[in-house]
């Protein structure tokens, strides 16, 4: 018998997204949206960095493979730290 993380109860703040607040203006934004604008930061920085000689590019990316290889078993995530493979 193995021990399973009880479900998150649905509420309207985790139905779509976060709730953000900008200039006193609330706005919903979807998780797409935040993983889009992560991505172009990051994207962004990369190249100020890379551009500035503080980053070797195929040095980040050998970085991001060993990452990866670290992350993911097989294209599949591992487990958290609690969590229990099915």
């Amino acid at each position: 018998m193995g021990l399973r993380r009880k479900p998150r109860k649905k509420t309207k703040e985790s139905d779509g997204g976060l709730i953000m607040v900008k200039d006193g203006v609330q706005r919903r934004v979807s998780f797409e949206e935040l993983a889009l604008s992560n991505t172009l930061s990051l994207e962004a920085l990369v190249r100020v960095l890379a551009r500035n000689g503080n980053v070797d590019p195929n040095e980040l990316l050998k970085e991001m493979d060993k990452v990866k290889s670290e992350r993911f078993r097989d294209g599949v995530p591992l487990p958290e730290d609690g969590d229990v493979p099915h």
